[in-house]
Order: structure tokens, then sequence, then C-alpha cells
């Protein structure tokens, strides 16, 4: 895929003596939304890590955007992941000393904007996301759905070239999964934001375009049937 935005190639992770990955391959294009599923230890959470340059893997080539990401330094793929690459995880991880404004604004603070430019955009993107009423409310005031949409405001507020999103609804019930996944997705395009989605439940990886499935750490490509 010539065209690709974020691309793995041959990867191989280990832990110990035990294969998290074994020859696992990937590609998306700029506002592809591309779910990775497969069973509990089967390597996914792993292949996503090591794509957004959390994880370094043993072996193999990952290039994002012309540049081989495997090769830059650790302040290098750091300095990505404030730039270019938006996160929501399973629960959240909000900072529970901040206000959710607060909270939503941080990656933009961390780059080094002003307090009052970071809050205003900030609210911007609560206001897309429908959680600007919980603007000054912390954390633990809010509930597991509407931290999860704080969350993806977080992620997003940067206008990252990549989302990362792992296992985003796994914490949640359907109703409020739907609902976070319809709102993360909308945003997402509307920036042209690739979205990679690690999941394991189908319903939430039908909101993807394509499906690459991991066991035993090797990855399939699956074409969605037309």
């Amino acid at each position: 895929m010539t065209d690709a935005l974020l691309s793995g190639r041959d990867l191989h992770k280990t832990y110990g003596a035990t294969p998290a990955l074994a020859g696992a391959e990937f590609t998306i294009r700029a506002g592809e939304v591309v779910a990775i599923m497969g069973p509990s230890g089967s390597g996914k959470s792993t292949l996503l890590h090591c794509l957004a340059g959390i994880v370094r893997p043993d072996s193999g080539v990952i290039h994002y955007a012309g540049r081989e990401l495997t090769a830059m330094s650790d302040a290098g793929r750091s300095a990505l992941r404030r730039s270019d690459f938006g996160f929501v995880f399973q629960f959240g991880q909000l900072v529970p000393e901040l206000t959710c404004l607060e909270n939503v604004a941080l990656p933009l603070r961390l780059n080094g904007a002003k307090r009052k430019t970071a809050e205003a955009q900030a609210l911007d993107w609560m206001e897309r996301l429908e959680v600007a009423d919980l603007a000054r409310k912390r954390p633990a005031e809010v509930s597991g759905g509407q931290g999860q949409r704080i969350a993806v405001a977080r992620a997003l507020v940067i206008r990252p070239k990549v989302v990362f999103a792992d296992e985003p609804t796994g914490a949640l019930d359907s109703l409020n999964g739907e609902r976070v996944m319809h709102l993360l997705i909308e945003a997402a395009r509307a920036t042209n934001a690739a979205v990679v989605l690690v999941t394991h439940e189908a319903r939430i990886a039908a909101y993807s375009d394509r499906e690459i499935v991991v066991r035993d750490g090797r990855s399939q490509d699956l074409a969605r049937a037309a």
C-alpha cells in the first residue's frame, strides 16, 4: 500500500520467553479506520503500542508519514506522540487532580500553548463531544461514558493524524459504548484522522473500514464485504 500513512512490516516482539508478535503486518491510510481484533493475549495491544512508538519492536520496520519510526530516538518518538498521535484507553486515564477542561487542554499545554488558548480549544472539542457542561468537574464526578467522551476530546484536541484507541468501550455498557464510538468516528472523520482501533467486540469493529485479526502474534487483513 504505497499511500499508507502508517505501516508496519514483519514485526516481532518477545517478552521474556513469550512471543507477543511473530511477523505481524499493518497498514493504514489517512482518514481510514482499521480495527485490530483477536483473542486475549493474541498480541493486538502490543501491535498498537509498537505502531504508536510506545514500545520498540525487537525486529521489523514501522514507517509513519515517510519516516522510519523504528529508527527514531526515544525523544523523537515522544515528540511525535505529543504532536501527531492521539490516545484513548479503556479506562480513560484522566488526571484526577485536574478538571475535565484542564484534562482536555493538557496535550496543548504540554506542547507550549498558553492556558487561555488551550482551554478555548479544549472547550470547543468538549462541545463537539457533548460534555462541555462538565468542564469544571473533576473526573471522579462524571460517569464512565462521560469520562470516555472527555478522553476522546483530549485525544483529538491536538488534531492528530492518527488516533490509537485501545478497547475504548471495554469498560462501558452497550449504550454508552455505541455513543462513544459514534462520536469518536464522527470527529475523526471530520478532521481526516486515521483511527487504529483495538477491540474484541464485533459490534465495535463494525465502525471500521477494515479489520485485521491477530492470532499468535501474526496478522491477517480481512476485506470488508460489500
